[in-house]
């Protein structure tokens, strides 16, 4: 991890309002996803629930050292799965990623992966969209095994269940 000093430099950019809390719009600004585009908005309110400890929906100094690690690892391993340097994760790339994570899923669950996270249908993944698929693949994971006691993959709730559980996700 970067030294302090870095960071609090860091931290000043991008807290453009000096507020001593970075809010989500001023993350989006200061994240690059390796396009020109802007940093998906979505990935950046997960991210920023994620880290935020006050609640406030904003990142203090204290949590953005561990945020701007988080980000790190996270580019390390986009790239690490980016096989062909596209900038961008394809149906197999990910199909890659997500079974290295332990995760057993059928073509066809991929490529609902793919659609449902592909922002320009293009038929690929960008990093931004990347972390935001694995942390809601993540999210939703765990609450399925909070259910699933026997870890055989199978699960039997009632409707009401089902919506309670999901609804209460952070994702």
């Amino acid at each position: 991890m970067p030294d302090q000093t870095f960071l609090w430099d860091v931290f000043q950019r991008v807290d453009k309002d000096r507020s001593g809390h970075i809010s989500a719009d001023e993350l989006q600004v200061a994240l690059s996803n390796g396009t020109w585009s802007a940093f998906n908005p979505e990935t950046v309110r997960l991210m920023i629930g994620m880290f935020d400890r006050e609640n406030r929906g904003t990142v203090s100094f204290q949590d953005f050292g561990a945020l701007w690690k988080y980000v790190t690892d996270w580019q390390n391993c986009f790239r690490s799965f980016d096989r062909d340097n596209s900038g961008n994760i394809d149906k197999q790339e990910l199909k890659t990623a997500l079974t290295s994570f332990g995760y057993r899923l059928s073509d066809h669950l991929v490529e609902v992966l793919l659609r449902k996270f592909d922002r320009f249908g293009r038929g690929t993944i960008l990093f931004d969209d990347f972390i935001q698929c694995c942390i809601v693949l993540y999210t939703l994971t765990t609450a399925f095994r909070q259910h699933d006691t026997d870890m055989d993959g199978v699960i039997t709730i009632h409707y009401e269940q089902f919506l309670s559980m999901v609804f209460s996700l952070k994702i």
